[in-house]
Protein backbone atom coordinates (compact mmCIF):
# COMPACT_ATOMS: atom_id res chain seq x y z
CA UNK A 1 0.00 0.00 0.00
CA UNK A 2 1.41 3.20 -1.14
CA UNK A 3 0.99 6.39 1.15
CA UNK A 4 -0.33 9.47 0.16
CA UNK A 5 -0.29 12.99 1.57
CA UNK A 6 -3.91 13.74 3.35
CA UNK A 7 -5.51 16.81 5.19
CA UNK A 8 -7.07 14.06 7.58
CA UNK A 9 -5.23 14.86 11.39
CA UNK A 10 -5.67 11.90 13.48
CA UNK A 11 -5.50 11.93 17.02
CA UNK A 12 -6.00 10.20 20.15
CA UNK A 13 -6.95 10.50 23.81
CA UNK A 14 -4.48 11.98 26.53
CA UNK A 15 -2.98 9.50 28.97
CA UNK A 16 -2.79 12.15 31.67
CA UNK A 17 -5.22 14.79 30.47
CA UNK A 18 -4.96 16.52 34.13
CA UNK A 19 -1.71 17.23 33.99
CA UNK A 20 -0.06 20.33 31.95
CA UNK A 21 2.52 18.85 30.31
CA UNK A 22 3.99 20.18 26.74
CA UNK A 23 4.48 18.18 23.52
CA UNK A 24 7.04 19.45 21.39
CA UNK A 25 7.03 18.13 17.35
CA UNK A 26 10.09 19.35 14.84
CA UNK A 27 9.82 18.95 11.24
CA UNK A 28 12.78 20.36 9.81
CA UNK A 29 11.92 19.13 6.18
CA UNK A 30 8.51 21.15 5.15
CA UNK A 31 7.80 22.66 2.04
CA UNK A 32 5.41 24.52 0.23
CA UNK A 33 5.51 26.62 -2.57
CA UNK A 34 6.03 30.28 -3.39
CA UNK A 35 2.67 31.43 -5.21
CA UNK A 36 4.42 33.97 -6.64
CA UNK A 37 6.98 32.28 -8.37
CA UNK A 38 6.05 28.65 -7.95
CA UNK A 39 9.68 27.88 -6.39
CA UNK A 40 9.93 25.63 -3.40
CA UNK A 41 9.92 27.20 0.02
CA UNK A 42 11.71 25.37 2.66
CA UNK A 43 10.88 25.13 6.46
CA UNK A 44 11.31 24.23 9.74
CA UNK A 45 8.26 23.41 11.69
CA UNK A 46 7.93 23.30 15.50
CA UNK A 47 4.68 22.87 16.85
CA UNK A 48 4.38 23.02 20.69
CA UNK A 49 1.10 21.94 22.41
CA UNK A 50 -0.37 21.64 25.93
CA UNK A 51 -2.91 19.08 25.22
CA UNK A 52 -6.95 18.94 26.36
CA UNK A 53 -8.52 15.44 25.88
CA UNK A 54 -6.44 14.44 22.77
CA UNK A 55 -2.71 14.26 21.23
CA UNK A 56 -1.98 14.69 17.66
CA UNK A 57 -1.21 11.48 15.70
CA UNK A 58 2.50 11.85 14.50
CA UNK A 59 1.95 9.97 11.09
CA UNK A 60 -1.06 11.85 10.00
CA UNK A 61 0.65 14.78 11.15
CA UNK A 62 3.74 14.04 8.55
CA UNK A 63 1.26 13.43 5.51
CA UNK A 64 -0.66 16.55 6.54
CA UNK A 65 2.62 18.95 6.27
CA UNK A 66 3.53 16.47 2.72
CA UNK A 67 0.12 17.73 1.53
CA UNK A 68 1.32 20.99 1.31
CA UNK A 69 4.50 19.93 -1.02
CA UNK A 70 2.89 20.90 -4.12
CA UNK A 71 0.57 23.80 -2.71
CA UNK A 72 1.46 27.51 -2.83
CA UNK A 73 0.76 29.68 0.46
CA UNK A 74 2.49 33.11 1.80
CA UNK A 75 4.44 31.66 4.73
CA UNK A 76 2.02 33.74 6.68
CA UNK A 77 -1.37 32.02 5.85
CA UNK A 78 0.13 28.41 5.64
CA UNK A 79 1.54 29.14 9.72
CA UNK A 80 -2.11 30.47 10.50
CA UNK A 81 -3.81 27.19 8.21
CA UNK A 82 -1.93 24.91 9.97
CA UNK A 83 -2.30 26.24 13.46
CA UNK A 84 -6.21 26.52 12.97
CA UNK A 85 -6.07 23.18 11.28
CA UNK A 86 -4.48 20.81 14.42
CA UNK A 87 -6.53 23.14 16.81
CA UNK A 88 -9.91 21.59 14.77
CA UNK A 89 -8.52 18.48 15.21
CA UNK A 90 -7.51 17.97 18.89
CA UNK A 91 -8.32 21.64 20.51
CA UNK A 92 -5.57 21.98 22.99
CA UNK A 93 -5.36 24.01 25.43
CA UNK A 94 -2.18 26.13 24.23
CA UNK A 95 -0.43 25.73 21.12
CA UNK A 96 2.20 27.96 18.95
CA UNK A 97 3.26 26.97 15.56
CA UNK A 98 6.92 28.39 15.30
CA UNK A 99 7.49 28.43 11.12
CA UNK A 100 11.41 29.10 10.21
CA UNK A 101 11.56 29.39 6.39
CA UNK A 102 14.74 29.26 4.95
CA UNK A 103 16.98 32.08 3.51
CA UNK A 104 15.48 33.08 -0.25
CA UNK A 105 17.09 36.26 -1.69
CA UNK A 106 18.72 37.05 1.20
CA UNK A 107 15.33 37.13 3.38
CA UNK A 108 14.30 34.54 5.95
CA UNK A 109 11.27 34.53 7.77
CA UNK A 110 10.21 33.13 10.89
CA UNK A 111 6.15 33.23 11.54
CA UNK A 112 4.84 32.39 14.77
CA UNK A 113 0.82 31.91 15.52
CA UNK A 114 -0.24 30.74 18.54
CA UNK A 115 -4.13 29.81 20.19
CA UNK A 116 -5.00 29.49 23.80
CA UNK A 117 -8.31 27.77 24.93
CA UNK A 118 -9.97 30.82 27.32
CA UNK A 119 -11.37 28.28 29.44
CA UNK A 120 -7.86 27.08 30.44
CA UNK A 121 -5.20 28.92 32.86
CA UNK A 122 -1.68 27.72 32.82
CA UNK A 123 0.62 26.80 36.33
CA UNK A 124 1.99 29.17 38.10
CA UNK A 125 5.84 29.96 36.77
CA UNK A 126 8.27 27.87 39.10
CA UNK A 127 11.32 29.39 39.89
CA UNK A 128 14.48 27.09 40.61
CA UNK A 129 17.21 28.69 42.27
Amino acid sequence: MTTQPTQNLESFDNPQPGRNYTIRIETPEFTCLCPKTGQPDFATITLEYIPNHTCIELKSLKLYYWSYRNQGAFHEAVTNKILDDIVAAIAPNFMRVNAEFWVRGGISTTVIAEHRNPDWQPDDLITLP
